[in-house]
């Protein structure tokens, strides 16, 4: 592979940790991902079910997995540039388990958390139903900032970001306007990077905002529809 060719907006099949190691240091301004969330394979929305991928690691081995990928991440980003880091709180064997178990051992500075919540259906009554998810906004240095040209505060509702799928082929796609509102705050990068760029959906808000992308993913079918969304984005 040869970057910048090979790499600016396109759309890259393969292991994300491997397809990194090409890109140069500090050569990506803003990364914005949502990476597997290691839920199993038998997940569901409300009373529908289904297994969109693999993705069920044993729990080391997962956090060990993101830990690299940040380290990775935070190779290639540029000095003032930032990660916003789709995550949330799961609960296994009883136990809460939080992305700051792996997030807290990268070399990352944490500058804020947002909370989305996206009113998953999650109904049993063991618990108080967890419905949010978490954008964590990691930097290398504290110094970094952002514009908030949205002028939100830091909990964002399912009708300002709305759970999508793309034609039912990726049953957790983030939103648009997610990835639209977060590039719109940082209006000084460049190049938008997404390690686990599934549908496309940062590729397409990048385009649409002007920016370069660059997206990789493991699936062939995702990443076939990846590459189709930016030709049609408008």
């Amino acid at each position: 592979m040869n970057y910048p060719d090979d790499f600016i907006n396109k759309i890259i099949c393969g292991d994300c940790l491997e397809v990194m190691k090409y890109i140069p240091d500090e050569s990506v301004d803003l990364v914005i991902t949502s990476p597997p969330f290691n839920l199993g394979n038998n997940h569901h929305t409300g009373n529908y079910r289904h297994s969109s991928y693999n993705d069920n690691m044993p729990e080391d081995r997962y956090q060990d997995w993101q830990l690299n990928v940040l380290v990775e991440l935070y190779r290639i980003l540029s000095l003032n540039g930032s990660v916003l880091y789709n995550h949330k709180n799961r609960i296994k064997n009883g136990i809460q388990i939080t992305p700051y178990q792996w997030i807290l051992n990268s070399p990352f500075v944490i500058k804020q958390e947002i909370i989305w919540f996206n009113g998953s259906q999650n109904f049993d009554k063991i618990r108080f139903y967890p419905m949010t998810e978490r954008i964590y906004w990691l930097s290398k240095s504290p110094k970094t900032k952002l514009f908030n040209a949205i002028s939100h505060h830091d909990v964002f509702t399912k009708k300002e970001w709305p759970t999508v799928g793309t034609k039912g082929k990726h049953k957790r796609a983030f939103p648009q306007t997610l990835v639209s509102d977060l590039l719109s705050c940082f209006n000084d990068a460049k190049i938008i990077f997404d390690p686990f760029i599934g549908s496309g959906t940062t590729a397409v808000a990048a385009k649409n905002l002007g920016r370069n992308f660059i997206g990789i993913d493991i699936s062939e079918e995702y990443c076939e529809i990846a590459r189709k969304r930016p030709e049609n984005a408008e």
